[in-house]
């Protein structure tokens, strides 16, 4: 080809954009999952995806706008990068997996709007799942982002479990078929009809950045990324969260790490100090009684008896009197191998008399001197409560935390917070969120009762696939509203729901009453896993999941229904032929529980049934 033709092509292509028939599909690895990008009307690209031979969504459609420039339309692509393979392998201390490895194929598009100003768009295929996310400069000095027009249509019929977007996450996910009109938070669960599920989620949140939910208003079957900030300011550059879709089977989508593979690596070298466990936690059952200094010292009691490493002193312990105070209280749980951990409040959100400390983590003079004292008198780490809404001051204010908290070898739980979005892979010493309708519910309404057993078996599926869970299971006697799952499905959630630091809520009195086997069990918990794998299950209806530490598998399976369920699943991907196994299951009734010790794994007997109670469950340790 000539020069003079080169050059001519060269410049057609930077006027009228490149031809999308050329440039449009990008594979997983595995080549099971496809995504095509589309011109569609009006100059508004958009991805289809693919599982399978089979389209899951027709339509994901990009944009996005700030006040002064436009990316919403009128866009054409101008270049497309070659496709890289994107590597992922790294080390978690925390979480469902301890080494993580992930490959995908990634590609930029580079489009131009009708005044030439650029945005790209990176995408990763992956085989579990894909990500993308947007990158413009600023062309002004003064510049916000206003706007995102990501857009999922999802048609009535596809079936779908959406938490109603409030502050603080914590919500039901119930299942629907057809949309209702309302904002949604993440992450968002959804099953295509023969074809795959996918969760939809947001990871790697970068200071300066805010969260979003799903927003459809306006038209019900479209989806639309809401940001929480009207306006985002920016300077030079600016990049999105990726926006994430796990995307395949059930167990593909609980077993996947995707949030953490596609968030910014460790930060931090020294990390000996970082050390998940399970937690003795007074609030579930005494509410106000972390100011009362010989109730803190009965939780430390349990703590040391029961073999958990921590115990949590909470809200209102800056008032604490009957005896000590609450450096007493530290000292009383260092002189028996107890590390201690304190509440906070964030200060930010839900602030009255009554609910302190306050004010003491907000300025960063004030936080320092802060962590110095509770690095100094031994405190571990600390939970902090009642966090705003997703937007850029309560992001920045989560991250000035965990980057201040390094410093002084303090390990943080938020609650009344946002969701995971990537940063325990991050800042290692996050170490969990609530973010869930938890069982400190039982103290405030009446609607945990008939809900948990659905609940609790579609949280495994949702919330908890995107990072560690503050649910605080493990509560078998009752606290202001009963609960009515068994005994067996109280112990197994403590297996379920993975959270870096465990905390077990119940009555001292409680835990020293129940069975030798029960107790065994729980005083040897790991509170982080090397591997994780679904063994069987349906949100809402029963879920039996499979979680390792060293050489042993811990299996606990629940029955989310409220009729008699016979739990099926298979070891054989387990690798433990010749083994033993424990069983812990439900009893004659919901308050007993049966134990079954030295069952011998065969070549014959790797298929297991256990038969549940209503909104029963069992746990079996396989070692």
């Amino acid at each position: 080809m000539k020069l003079k033709t080169r050059i001519y092509l060269l410049y057609s292509f930077l006027i009228i954009g490149l031809p999308l028939s050329a440039v449009n599909n990008t594979t997983s690895p595995d080549k099971k999952l496809n995504v095509n990008l589309h011109n569609g009307e009006s100059g508004r690209p958009y991805f289809s995806v693919d599982c399978n031979g089979k389209e899951i969504f027709s339509q994901i459609k990009l944009g996005i706008e700030t006040d002064v420039q436009n990316f919403s339309g009128n866009l054409k692509l101008m270049s497309v990068s070659d496709t890289r393979l994107h590597r992922d392998d790294y080390i978690m201390l925390t979480g469902k997996r301890r080494h993580c490895t992930n490959t995908g194929n990634e590609r930029t598009y580079r489009f131009a709007n009708d005044k030439h100003h650029i945005l790209e768009v990176t995408l990763r295929v992956y085989n579990d799942g894909i990500a993308f996310r947007y990158g413009i400069k600023a062309i002004s000095s003064d510049e916000h982002i206003i706007g995102e027009s990501t857009i999922y249509r999802m048609e009535d019929g596809v079936k779908r479990w959406m938490q109603k977007y409030v502050v603080g996450n914590e919500g039901f996910y119930p299942l629907a078929e057809e949309h209702t009109n309302g904002k949604w938070g993440y992450p968002a669960l959804v099953e295509f009809p023969e074809s795959a599920f996918v969760l939809l989620t947001e990871a790697n949140m970068l200071r300066d950045n805010c969260g979003s939910y799903l927003d459809n208003t306006a038209n019900g079957n479209e989806y639309r990324v809401q940001l929480a900030d009207e306006k985002l300011s920016f300077k030079e550059k600016w990049m999105s969260p990726w926006r994430v879709l796990m995307i395949g089977s059930l167990s593909a989508i609980v077993e996947s790490t995707l949030v953490t593979d596609l968030s910014d690596s460790c930060k931090m070298s020294d990390m000996d100090w970082i050390k998940p466990g399970v937690v003795s936690w007074i609030y579930w059952a005494y509410n106000r009684s972390s100011n009362d200094y010989k109730i803190v010292k009965e939780y430390i009691d349990l703590a040391a008896e029961m073999g958990w490493s921590y115990d949590l002193i909470d809200w209102q312990w800056d008032g604490m009197s009957n005896g000590g105070n609450v450096e007493d209280a530290v000292k009383y749980a260092l002189d028996r191998g107890i590390k201690p951990m304190l509440w906070y409040n964030s200060s930010t959100a839900w602030c009255s008399a009554g609910s302190g400390p306050l004010y003491r983590l907000n300025k960063k003079e004030d936080r320092e001197k802060e962590y110095a004292w509770l690095n100094k008198i031994g405190v571990a780490g600390i939970k902090i409560d009642f966090f705003p809404e997703d937007k850029i001051s309560a992001m920045n204010y989560y991250i000035d935390l965990l980057e201040d908290a390094a410093k002084y070898k303090l390990m943080l739980n938020f609650h009344g917070s946002t969701i995971p979005r990537g940063w325990q892979r991050t800042y290692p010493h996050m170490m969990t969120m609530e973010a869930v309708y938890g069982a400190e519910w039982y103290n405030n309404n009446d609607k945990l009762t008939s809900r948990a057993a659905c609940h609790n078996a579609t949280l495994p599926f949702t919330r908890n696939v995107i990072g560690s869970m503050d649910y605080t299971p493990g509560t078998f006697s009752d606290s202001q509203h009963p609960h009515i799952t068994s005994h067996g499905h109280e112990l197994a959630l403590t297996v379920i729901f993975e959270s870096a630091l465990q905390h077990m809520p119940d009555r001292p009195s409680t835990y020293y009453s129940l069975p030798l086997a029960v107790k065994s069990f729980l005083s040897v918990l790991p509170a982080a896993w090397d591997d994780t794998k679904l063994l069987g299950g349906y949100p809402g209806e029963e879920i039996v999941i499979a979680r390792k530490k060293g050489k042993i598998w811990y299996i606990a399976g629940i029955n989310g229904t409220d009729r008699e369920k016979t739990l099926s699943f298979s070891l054989k991907d387990l690798q433990y032929l010749g083994k033993r196994v424990t069983v812990i299951k439900d009893g004659a009734d919901d308050r007993t529980f049966c134990v079954e010790e030295n069952i011998k794994l065969t070549r014959g007997n790797l298929q297991m049934t256990i038969d549940c109670l209503p909104r029963g469950g069992f746990v079996a340790v396989v070692e």
